[in-house]
């Protein structure tokens, strides 16, 4: 399985951005537990910013709350993260995380795998 995230660049405070993340490979999976998109910034430890499960609930960084929207595409194995009225302490590298498990003959296995990252810049 496999990640891929695009849609990071620079952008204005206020503005907006969209990031998708696309998983390949998924043939093996057997359940998609969570995904999720976290954010490091420099300096920082990476954090999570919000999370999707496989049953549609969302959860949120308190910072982003009512700004960042996160959402998925089953059909085209995507997620996305609707960025709006960003702000300067939002530039970091984006992450998509995936949880999920795969079925092998020992039984149920859980894993995760992450994406390569993309920057997001928010200049003042």
């Amino acid at each position: 399985v496999q990640l891929v995230e695009s849609g990071g660049g620079l952008v204005q405070a206020g503005g907006s951005l969209t990031l998708s993340c696309t998983a390949s490979g998924t043939g093996s999976i057997y359940s998609i537990n969570a995904m999720g998109w976290y954010r490091q910034a420099p300096g920082k430890q990476r954090e999570l910013v919000a999370a999707i499960t496989s049953d549609g609930n969302t959860n949120y960084v308190d910072s982003v709350k009512g700004r960042f929207t996160i959402s998925r595409d089953n059909a085209k194995n995507t997620m996305y993260l609707q960025m709006n009225n960003l702000k300067p302490e939002d530039t970091a590298v984006y992450y998509c995380n995936l949880d999920f498990t795969i079925a092998i003959i020992e039984g149920l296995r859980n894993l995760e795998v992450w994406g390569q990252g993309t920057l997001v810049t928010v200049s003042s």
